[in-house]
């Protein structure tokens, strides 16, 4: 009995290599993770532990009842041998990790092997196999609501079903004098050697499960202190400073050979190799990065499809992940290496977390710019209310009309009290009706009208039931003053500006049309590109009212300008016609 069971025990390495291997397949570490599978993988699942069961028998001990001596291995049972074995061990995982159907399912495949090898134990066993795994199916059961596979919970199921299998021989084999006989030789050694094995199959995996955790710990630790070290710079956005220094930091806490960051258009910056030929401020050549950018998912790329027109080019693969800000992607995340062989799961998770702490780190940014842009409107205000320029301006009208028309300039006084009422009270708001907003615009134009008596004059074409949208506010007033000053002014006669709000669908549609001077086609692209430089310039406020209307709605919202030299010029934008003040 002692040999015996030293023998099953060495059988035992047979487990440790198989489980080793079974840990490794994705299927594997799904249940491991108690990850829910799909009818198709349970099927996999029960066959590949079904076949297990069938190698527990295959490598088992032939037992001979009347010589009562072991021999290694056989395809075909005598009528009076048996096997001593560990295929209850497949079974009993199969139920364990899967629950009752890939229990019985494994057990019916071993059962039915164990059958057809013949011995006079054949339907005790192999019943006793489908039994088995119906036991492990409801330990599975009783575990999945109380607590996670215990080791000890292995070792206990892989020994009860072990006992159950020689009870069941007992009951079934005949002649019972030599079933009695076979239960007392390999009985001891069959319990404590599939017991062991099931618990040291559980060990196994919890093993994998540790270093998976620790492994996937050390990774995330890896991409916080990464974000950690990269925020301070992406709080800045994203331009081509900021991206080359996230991408050194990047390139010199990970084993990547080059890494690249991007915008939907243009490369930002490239550090590393092949920084001689990928340079910032290219025009993006890889298909591959452009569908990234297009789907919003991640792609491992080889050489062929960096798409390099250098021959020499030493990047030979990359992991192109994508930068998100708001479900929008922005641009790519680019890590080159060598070779393929350099990517492995471990890289790839790691270029994807930081994707995404990137891209949190660029919204931030994004949310604070807005805040910076929604104080510099605050201060833009303020600086309406208290602007001697203005005031003096609108006083010095006022006075000389009391005497020649006293009617028009108390008039023009409620307005300027008006006008400035308004200011004070939209630097305390972060949305106010176009309704509103357009009083605060006739009042302007009531006291700039009278200043240029017949230079211009204004229509207004408004749908009355898209006057309750709400806007942030001075969203309009920076668009009509730019069209006085800048369009209408300068001509040498009369000039007309128009304001329209409109319904178009689910959007209302705001147009400052005026017939002024117009402006030539460098001007137009860069007012809303950047804060004009200029300290008399309305750019300041043409870019802050679009910066609000795309941070805001989004970018069907952003500003649009058609304007030509001598023809005039139209600002005009969309906001979604669902938000009103009631």
């Amino acid at each position: 009995m002692v040999a015996l069971t030293f023998s099953m025990l060495e059988r035992l390495a047979i487990i440790v290599s198989i489980a080793f291997v079974a840990t490794r397949l994705p299927l594997f570490k799904q249940l491991i993770n108690q990850q829910a599978i799909n009818g198709r993988q349970r099927v996999i699942f029960t066959i590949l532990f079904g076949l297990f069961g069938i190698i527990g028998t295959y490598t088992a001990l032939t037992v001979d009842t009347n010589a009562l001596t072991y021999s290694r291995y056989t395809l075909t049972l005598q009528h009076d041998q048996a096997l001593a074995n560990s295929r209850v061990i497949g079974v009993v995982l199969a139920g364990l990790l899967g629950g009752l159907g890939p229990g019985l399912g494994a057990g019916l495949i071993a059962g039915v092997h164990r059958y057809f090898l013949g011995g006079f134990t054949a339907f005790a066993c192999g019943f006793s196999a489908i039994v088995a795994g119906l036991l492990a199916g409801l330990v599975h059961r009783r575990l999945k609501r109380h607590h996670p596979l215990s080791i000890k919970s292995a070792l206990i199921t892989g020994a009860a079903a072990e006992t159950v299998q020689m009870s069941i021989i007992l009951l079934l084999a005949r002649p019972f004098d030599q079933a009695l006989d076979l239960v007392v030789q390999i009985g001891i050694p069959m319990i404590v050697a599939n017991g062991l094995g099931s618990a040291l199959f559980v060990v196994i995996i919890r093993n994998v499960r540790s270093e998976e955790e620790k492994s996937g710990a050390l990774q995330a630790q890896k991409a916080l202190r990464l974000a950690d070290l990269t925020i301070r710079h992406l709080r800045e956005g994203l331009n081509e400073t900021t991206g080359k220094k996230t991408c050194e930091i990047l390139l010199k806490e990970t084993h990547a050979s080059a890494v690249a960051l991007t915008n939907q258009t243009h490369i930002i910056a490239h550090v590393g190799l092949a920084d001689d030929h990928h340079r910032a401020q290219d025009p993006i050549q890889t298909a591959a990065t452009k569908d990234v950018i297009q789907t919003g998912q991640l792609m491992i790329v080889s050489k062929q499809d960096i798409q390099c027109d250098k021959p020499d080019c030493p990047l030979g693969a990359a992991v192109i992940a994508p930068l998100n800000i708001r479900e929008t992607t922005v641009g790519t995340l680019k890590f080159y290496y060598r070779s393929n062989r350099q990517i492995n799961t471990v890289a790839i998770e790691l270029v994807k977390g930081l994707s995404v702490l990137l891209g949190q780190q660029l919204e931030i940014a994004e949310s604070e710019k807005y805040i910076k842009l929604a104080r510099e409107s605050e201060i833009k205000a303020l600086q309406a209310q208290i602007s001697p320029h203005f005031l003096f301006n609108a006083l010095n009208t006022i006075v000389s009309l009391v005497r020649t028309d006293p009617d028009k300039a108390r008039r023009l006084l409620i307005s300027l009290s008006r006008y400035i009422r308004q200011n004070v009270t939209t630097t305390h708001r972060e949305q106010e009706s176009l309704r509103e907003e357009l009083n605060h615009v006739k009042a302007y134009l009531e006291i700039e009208e009278a200043r240029f008596a017949d230079q211009f004059t204004v229509y207004y074409h408004v749908d009355e039931a898209a006057l309750n949208t709400t806007v942030p506010p001075l969203t309009l007033q920076p668009l009509v003053e730019n069209a006085i000053k800048h369009g209408l002014k300068p001509l040498p006669d009369h000039g007309m500006l128009t304001i329209v709000i409109s319904h178009e669908q689910t959007w209302v549609k705001i147009a400052i049309v005026d017939n002024g001077v117009g402006m030539d086609a460098t001007l137009k692209s860069q007012l809303l590109r950047a804060p004009a430089d200029s300290k008399n310039s309305t750019g300041i406020g043409l870019y802050n009212v679009n910066r609000r209307l795309v941070m805001t709605y989004g970018e069907k919202s952003r500003l649009h300008i058609d304007s030509h030299t001598g023809e005039g010029t139209t600002f005009y934008f969309y906001i979604p016609a669902g938000g009103s003040i009631q």
